[in-house]
């Protein structure tokens, strides 16, 4: 996908890995960036900081809950009435909990709702469109934990491992039929999600800074970019996920043996 002139829906926008390819996409010449985060406020503040740097994308904020799945249809709805179409939905909204055995039922209930039946409503009420057309694009941000795991962490690692399983299966069903999917699965990155988790002591973020390289934003969106270019399934920004992910189907047992291995370390 040549980004320039394209018409983008990205949410999760405001902040960290969204607010990051915002600013990428209109400086690869995006026509259209809808903007949509619930915090409206900050999303409104990353359109008009992008409308200021002077590109000729027109950016607009929305605020919307992804958990509400008329929400994200009204999203899609009202941005193929104001620009004819949808090319590239970014499905990008994601939360971490930092609880593992212990997880309410109300936490679990929202995590599935935000990292896993968002990308679902998303794609409900997009495809139509794009099938229409016969092309359309869906990026979903899936975590290097939807291939790995996320220790510590167990409503996110189950969530993130079905958010992969949900684009491939949109992959195989829709592929033929034009539609492109990928899957973002960025390790671990300078965000807010990351620090927070750090600072509040939580295992899975100190393994995810420990397990290698912490990237900003800004490079995980101009890997975005390049893998969006080549139509990859996998965007890989950390390339040691596949060694990782490859690691882990080979030989389970041994990978799971390191694993037990780093968390213990990380706990004592």
């Amino acid at each position: 996908m040549d980004l320039a002139g394209k018409v983008v829906v990205i949410t999760g926008a405001a902040g960290g890995i969204g607010a990051a390819m915002a600013r990428r996409f209109a400086a690869e010449g995006a026509a259209t960036l809808v903007l949509a985060d619930l915090d409206g406020d900050a999303a409104a503040a990353l359109a008009e900081g992008i409308t200021k740097a002077g590109t000729a994308t027109e950016a607009r904020a929305v605020a919307v809950d992804v958990t509400d799945e008329n929400q994200v249809a009204e999203l899609v709805a009202e941005t193929e009435d104001r620009a004819g179409r949808i090319d590239l939905f970014c499905a990008n909204a994601g939360i971490l909990t930092g609880a593992g055995l212990e997880a309410s039922a109300e936490t679990w209930s929202r995590t599935w709702a935000v990292n896993v039946q968002s990308h679902v409503s998303s794609a409900r009420a997009v495809l139509p469109g794009m099938l229409e057309r016969g092309e359309g694009y869906l990026l979903h941000t899936c975590s290097a934990a939807g291939l790995l795991t996320a220790v510590g962490d167990a409503p996110y690692a189950v969530t993130k491992h079905a958010a992969v399983a949900f684009a491939e299966w949109l992959s195989i069903m829709y592929g033929a039929r034009g539609i492109k999917v990928s899957a973002l699965c960025p390790q671990g990155v300078d965000t807010p999600m990351l620090q927070d988790g750090l600072a509040a002591g939580h295992i899975g973020a100190k393994v995810t800074a420990a397990g290698g390289v912490v990237l900003s934003a800004e490079s995980v969106a101009g890997s975005v970019v390049e893998g969006l270019a080549a139509e990859r399934f996998l965007i890989l920004p950390h390339p040691e996920v596949q060694k990782y992910y490859l690691h882990r189907a080979s030989d389970t047992d041994r990978w799971l043996a390191g694993m037990r291995g780093l968390a213990a370390r990380l706990e004592s």
